[in-house]
């Protein structure tokens, strides 16, 4: 390595920045052949059943009578793609025998498209790897999902599979940005590798917006940098008849990003790793959300939040200390506390080394229990989340 040159960090900082990108560039092009996108597993009819709310004698009698999609069996076990458990939901709604069932969890006439942001002040908290699962479980259950990426740091699009540098794709800025470059968000939206989920991108410009508002604010004569919140709210109305849900993920720090997300979510999603300065740091995140949200909506703005939960992530049971910092949240917060947490596991760290989720890779590559634990804490915490979106629908 030559010795750096004098004042000039800025240069040897971005060739290995360029360095890292390429690199990452080939090991994305070695795992998603030939077009460099990622796949799709198939699923085992446990699986099926589970995300159908369906037994699984329920699927094999329907395969028998030859009914729904014809899937692939190989060593006696059936295998479903995405797109074979959608069609399979569209038979069973189909040919459902009470109203009260819905297999197509779709919104109904009147109910609002519900808008979850996952929000943590400290990075660590698993907030991307919160996200990135709920979605995709939001996806595979039935629903309609819109993930948006409003990190600049932009993990949640790698882990979905698009390296934002060397993709060009654009981000949410250009659906909320003040000039007369504007785009609609349907222009920036991207399908992913899972039927009734697409994604909004982030990359490095998403942090102008920063920038931008105060310049609006003190500039503008219009109000549209007084209402800087309402700017993701009146983007979405753009694809309001396409999705059911929106999965935001939000930066780690409480910025101008971060009010506009929040100030568009029905639901709030808070991510702790259950430690004492992950703790204090959230304090002081909420005295902070406190002490700007009050004087927004003091003047006027609408406040569409009608749940918020704390998902404890990244927790081990047998840790003496975390399982203290739980029973502290639950003394002061039980009624805000998912009560399912997000276990910590190798499983969960593996699959994103290979930028997968646990809905993404092979259960043959983990060990069964090891497996099995991390993606039935998962589910549960999922579940618990989709009870509160359909809740807000009026659903039981």
């Amino acid at each position: 390595m030559s010795p750096l040159q004098p004042n000039r960090f800025d240069l040897e900082i971005a060739e290995q920045g360029s360095k890292i990108s390429g690199a990452l560039h080939m090991l994305r092009s070695q795992q998603y052949p030939p077009d460099a996108r990622k796949g799709l597993r198939r699923f085992q009819i446990g699986e099926v059943a589970d995300f159908m709310g369906v037994t699984q004698s329920h699927l094999r009698q329907l395969h028998a009578e030859g009914k729904g999609p014809e899937v692939e069996t190989v060593g006696g076990r059936r295998y479903y793609t995405a797109d074979q458990m959608l069609e399979l939901r569209e038979f069973l709604e189909a040919n459902k025998k009470s109203d009260k069932r819905y297999y197509l969890p779709k919104r109904r006439a009147g109910e609002q498209m519900q808008v979850v942001s996952v929000v943590n002040f400290k990075g660590g908290s698993g907030k991307t790897t919160t996200a990135a699962h709920l979605a995709q479980y939001l996806a595979l259950t039935g629903h309609r999902v819109l993930a948006v990426d409003l990190d600049p740091q932009a993990s949640l699009t790698s882990l979905f599979g698009i390296q934002p540098e060397l993709d060009e794709t654009s981000s949410l800025y250009e659906a909320i940005r003040f000039d007369d470059e504007k785009k609609s968000i349907a222009e920036v939206i991207q399908p992913t590798n899972i039927p009734g989920l697409d994604v909004v991108p982030a990359n490095l410009v998403l942090q102008e917006y920063e920038y931008d508002v105060p310049l609006a604010i003190s500039s503008r004569k219009d109000d549209e940098g007084r209402l800087f919140h309402m700017r993701i709210v009146n983007a979405l109305k753009a694809v309001d008849d396409r999705y059911d849900v929106v999965v935001i993920d939000c930066p780690p720090q409480l910025g101008y990003l971060t009010i506009t997300a929040l100030m568009a979510s029905t639901g709030i999603l808070i991510t702790i790793h259950p430690q004492m300065l992950d703790i204090m740091s959230m304090s002081q995140f909420l005295m902070m959300l406190g002490g700007i949200l009050t004087p927004v909506a003091e003047a006027g703005a609408e406040i569409r939040i009608e749940w918020f939960r704390y998902l404890v992530t990244r927790f081990e049971p047998t840790d003496i200390p975390q399982a203290q910092m739980v029973g502290f949240m639950q003394s002061m917060f039980a009624q805000h506390m998912l009560r399912n947490h997000i276990l910590k596991s190798t499983a969960i760290s593996d699959a994103s080394i290979k930028k997968q989720t646990l809905y993404e890779v092979e259960r043959g590559d983990f060990v069964r229990s090891t497996y099995d634990r991390a993606i039935e804490s998962l589910n549960a915490a999922n579940g618990e989340i989709m009870d509160l979106i359909h809740s807000a629908w009026g659903r039981k």
